[in-house]
């Protein structure tokens, strides 16, 4: 896939975070469960790489807080998400370590990020893993749903082309 293409790909996905980053949640208890950004930063993980799907979090990340439906928490959990999971997806091959990656990384790894944010800069009580079970309802729903659309469409022929190649080595698997 061309440059131009993931440029294009990775705008269309931050359009579609930005926009549906509140309207889409599952209710979970007393919580609601926003998945659609996970959802589409394992989808840009697979797609586009680790370059590209880090900018498509920010960048989702950024508008949210501009337009006042995000959190600062959104930075860290969201970016480190779809680092990690396009780095596992970049080096298996295998979309179950996307969405592996995507839970760890967000769930975990992203909601102990948020920890300095709260404490430090925002000057708010927070526990160490206080985060971590929204976090991690949150990234397992969205991760669910992006990881079966995926495999859908790698099954495709058509999707086929594209969706095989990766941003790294840009080749067939």
């Amino acid at each position: 896939m061309g440059k131009t293409r993931k440029l294009t790909l990775t705008a269309l996905l931050v359009a579609v975070g930005t926009l549906t980053s509140h309207a889409f949640f599952i209710p979970i208890g007393f919580a609601k469960v926003f998945p659609m950004q996970h959802f589409i930063n394992l989808l840009s993980a697979v797609l586009l790489g680790p370059y590209y799907a880090v900018m498509q979090a920010f960048t989702v990340s950024l508008l949210r807080n501009m337009l006042g439906t995000g959190s600062v928490f959104a930075f860290p959990g969201s970016m480190i998400g779809a680092c990690l999971a396009s780095w596992l997806f970049m080096k298996t091959k295998k979309t179950y370590m996307a969405f592996a990656g995507e839970v760890v990384g967000t769930g975990i790894i992203g909601a102990v990020a948020c920890y300095p944010i709260a404490v430090l800069l925002l000057g708010q009580d927070a526990a160490l893993f206080g985060f971590i079970p929204a976090f991690v309802f949150s990234s397992l729903a969205g991760a669910a749903i992006g990881l079966v659309i995926v495999n859908v469409f790698l099954k495709k022929v058509p999707f086929g082309r594209d969706l095989h190649e990766n941003s790294t080595h840009n080749s067939r698997f």
